[in-house]
């Protein structure tokens, strides 16, 4: 605020027209108009002060006013290792900015919002962070092992929550302080509940017992003991006169609140109790146990009513379904039941999972039910039609949990992955990823009438997520999921991304800003290509579908559907007429890009076809298969003119020379083959890479090639010889790709030691390192004049390098190859 006031003032010999550039750079901090009266009154007195420094003072105030009402104050900035000791930014907005390596020792941060800021190796050692914000509200801090479960009280004022450290806590919702502390439990806590009317908390655990508090109190009120083995589970029932617990003990128990007194032994299950679920009355319950069956109970009398079997492993779920005549379960057979009460008949099984079933929730208008897995997805099925709605991928681990909305519309789910996501209903899209959890995700649960998350986690902590704060997110920024792929315009005035999130970006060039985006719907993306006019995009899913975009509408112009199985890769002619792709179904199809009408269909590998290219003359194909051949095709008549055999495992590469004349392939096996194109027949076997070789490519006069492995190394060789000219190494893990500049003179590389590395040709010494990723590097991409590049990674962003006032092409060890921008949503900072 005191550079503001002296901005005002200092600019007062300058014209309005002036003053008006100046105006997008001045904020006004509405917590310091709130609460920095000093300075309000300093201003307010100067507004009608006759010295003629302040005569535009009041149209200029009023100008900074109306443009700070639009302003992002510093969101989504660059502002990566610059010194902020000591700096005083209390309630500044760094939403989006990227911070990694800056100084915050000493500096006062209170309330500042770092709402998805890069704050990789920022230092905030002693530095002020009370109220700091990170798009969560404060944790829950407290239990000192990792949090097995959480539930809300009836009426939402509170939250219990029950940890490895064998105690109980509850936590005021609104304010987020601990209330009471509940002790007794002497090993781990299998599961605590609020009583239906929220006064009371019943609990059990590995002790063998199950107690029951008082909530106002904290206080133990009883101890029910009689069990032998651990006690899984414990519910309240009848108006909460009534508990139910089942164990391991085999026995179901029922007792009565008021006395303690256990009422009935139920003793039909012949292995492990694992849950009960009682009806909506009341009146019944269902038990479920490790000997595959499901039991219905009287909860009066303890009279087994009916016996459901028909799992064949262990049951971990059931749950009664509307009009309470119908039980819904799941097991680790992968499947889930519908069973009738009435005749213990199996009515309905849903199979899609590919893994033991974890759970399932039905949607609050019981039309809906979930099921999460450790197949990695959630899955959503229609009750009415008895089908499948949507497979939910996006975790990349066992999911833990997952619940519906209060209306519908949307999923939470948690995983071991460490992640939650948001996932929208209707469409099965993800929404949003909340990182910050260390450890697996074990319980998450929407607040009833707030737009938050509440969580759980094994690294001990409780959290309340902002979902409004991640929407904006979501709405304003980039990609949400791992980006998949990016490519430069032929004019290398723009940057298409695309991810799993189901959307291709577009990209300016010099400023980062976001041009377009297209929706591809329903399916994740695995690559996109620019036309060779640069007037199109053509993009290929992980179905059988391809699609070209016109990239100044963003409107999706053709689909090319012939393909049965999920298209692997795809390329453009050197005119753009035509375009190659090819698929798991074995097959290479020609189309034409105009009439998106299919050309071709080449037939003859026996396994899938991994790439297919043109020839730079458009004469021939070449193509290469996990069947451990190369095959040429002439591309006019699709007619398949030689089979390169030799390789001994899949082929993961292949490629023509500039000139034509000449095929290289590399393969699983560990060798490099040059092929004559026309013969057919192999000239040279390049051997030395001790493991699988990534990336063959020829130099751009045809005379090397560059090789990348698992090895950690990169090796350039002589085409005619078939010597090796130079060994590139410096990589601490396998490198993934390896490409020439435009002019030969550099090689650039990048690897899962997360580095992207430029060589220089002929000296094979290493000239840059570029360290800024925190994920593996899935793409690189150079410009095709060379003076930049760009990089997409498993860490959500795309990083844009360049060096000022040259190429990268042209990069000396000198030279400062500089990160010009940043796009992307990376992990928050996060408190330990």
């Amino acid at each position: 605020m005191i550079a503001l006031t002296f901005n005002i003032f200092d600019d007062a010999d300058i014209d309005n027209q002036q003053f008006q550039q100046h105006v997008p750079k001045l904020f006004i901090n509405y917590k310091l108009l709130n609460e920095e009266l000093g300075i309000i009154q300093f201003i307010a007195e100067r507004i009608y002060d006759t010295n003629p420094k302040f005569i535009n003072l009041k149209p200029r105030l009023f100008q900074i006013i109306e443009s700070s009402k639009n302003s992002e104050n510093v969101t989504n900035v660059n502002m990566h290792y610059r010194d902020w000791s000591n700096i005083k930014i209390p309630y500044a907005i760094l939403d989006h900015a990227f911070l990694e390596g800056t100084n915050f020792s000493n500096a006062k941060l209170d309330n500042v919002r770092f709402v998805q800021s890069c704050l990789n190796k920022a230092n905030f050692t002693n530095s002020s962070i009370n109220g700091i914000y990170f798009g969560e509200y404060a944790y829950l801090e407290g239990h000192e092992g990792g949090v097995s479960g959480i539930q809300f009280s009836p009426n939402g004022t509170k939250i219990l929550s029950y940890s490895y450290d064998q105690t109980i806590r509850i936590w005021d919702t609104l304010s987020g302080k601990e209330i009471h502390l509940l002790k007794g439990h002497a090993d781990q806590i299998k599961l605590a509940q609020f009583s239906l009317d929220g006064s009371k908390i019943v609990s059990c655990s590995r002790d063998n017992t199950v107690r029951i508090w008082d909530v106002s109190s904290g206080k133990q009120l009883l101890l029910l003991e009689g069990h032998s083995k651990t006690v899984n589970a414990a519910q309240f029932l009848l108006n909460d006169s009534k508990i139910v617990s089942c164990s391991n003990d085999k026995t179901i128990r029922i007792w009565d609140v008021s006395s303690g007194k256990q009422l009935h032994v139920l003793k039909e299950h012949s292995n492990d109790v694992c849950g009960v679920k009682f009806s909506s009355d009341g009146f019944k319950f269902a038990s479920y146990s490790q000997d595959k069956t499901i039991r219905i109970w009287n909860t009066l009398t303890g009279e087994q009513i009916q016996i459901l079997e028909g799992h064949l492993e262990d049951i971990i779920q059931v749950q009664f379904l509307s009009k309470e005549q119908r039980i819904i379960s799941c097991s680790v057979d992968k499947t889930i039941r519908i069973w009738d009460i009435l005749s213990g008949q199996q009515i309905q099984i849903f199979e899609g999972h590919l893994d033991a079933i974890i759970g399932i929730q039905l949607s609050p208008d019981n039309t809906k039910v979930l099921s999460y897995s450790c197949d990695k997805t959630i899955q959503i099925w229609d009750l009415l039609s008895e089908k499948q709605i949507h497979v939910l991928e996006g975790h990349t681990d066992s999911v833990a949990a997952a619940r519906f909305s209060y209306d519908c519309s949307k999923i939470v789910s948690g995983s071991w992955d460490n992640t939650i996501r948001i996932w929208d209903v209707s469409s099965g899209r993800s929404l949003q990823v909340l990182e910050g959890h260390l450890e697996v995700v074990r319980e998450v649960e929407f607040f009833p009438n707030e737009p938050k998350i509440l969580s759980c986690s094994g690294d001990k902590t409780i959290r309340i997520w902002d979902l409004a704060v991640e929407r904006k997110i979501q709405l304003t920024e980039s990609h949400l999921e791992t980006i998949t792929g990016l490519q430069f315009s032929p004019d290398g005035s723009k940057i298409a991304s695309c991810s799993q999130d189901e959307i291709i970006q577009l990209w300016d060039v010099q400023s980062g800003k976001q041009i377009q985006i297209f929706e591809y719907r329903l399916d994740r993306i695995r690559g996109i290509l620019f036309s060779p006019d640069g007037s199109k995009i053509a993009s290929y899913s992980f179905g059988p579908t391809i699609k070209i975009w016109d990239v100044t509408s963003g409107k999706q112009i053709k689909v090319f559907e012939g393909h049965s199985g999920v298209i692997r890769a795809i390329q453009f002619s050197p005119d753009g007429f035509e375009l190659v792709s090819c698929s798991y179904d074995a097959t290479i199809r020609i189309w034409n890009v105009s009439s998106g009408k299919q050309i071709q269909v080449l037939k003859g590998h026996l396994l899938d076809v991994t790439g297919a290219q043109f020839s730079p003359d458009k004469s021939k194909i070449v193509s290469r298969s996990s069947d451990k051949t190369v095959r040429v095709w002439n591309a006019l008549s699709g007619q398949q003119l030689h089979v390169l055999k030799g390789h001994s495992n899949a082929v993961i590469r292949a490629e023509f020379s500039p000139d034509s004349s000449k095929i290289v392939s590399c393969s699983w096996d560990t060798t490099i083959r040059i092929w004559d194109a026309s013969s057919g027949k192999q000239l040279l076997l390049l051997e030395g890479h001790s493991n699988r070789v990534n990336e063959v490519q020829f130099s751009p006069d045809g005379s090397k090639i560059v090789s990348c492995s698992m090895d950690n190394t990169i090796r350039l060789w002589d085409v005619l010889s078939g010597k090796q000219l130079q060994l590139l190494e410096g990589h601490a893990e396998g490198v993934q790709r390896a490409q020439f500049s435009p002019d030969g003179s550099k090689v650039i590389s990048h690897s899962t030691d997360k580095t992207i590395r430029i060589w220089d040709v002929v000296s094979g010494k290493q000239i840059q390192s570029l360290e800024e990723h925190n994920g593996d590097i899935n793409e690189i991409q150079l410009s095709l004049d060379g003076s930049k590049l760009v990089s997409c990674s498993s860490d959500r962003t795309i990083r844009l390098w360049s060096i000022d006032n040259s190429k990268i092409a042209n990069v000396t060890e000198t030279d400062f190859v500089k990160c010009v921008w940043r796009r992307g949503i990376q992990r928050a900072f996060g408190r330990t």
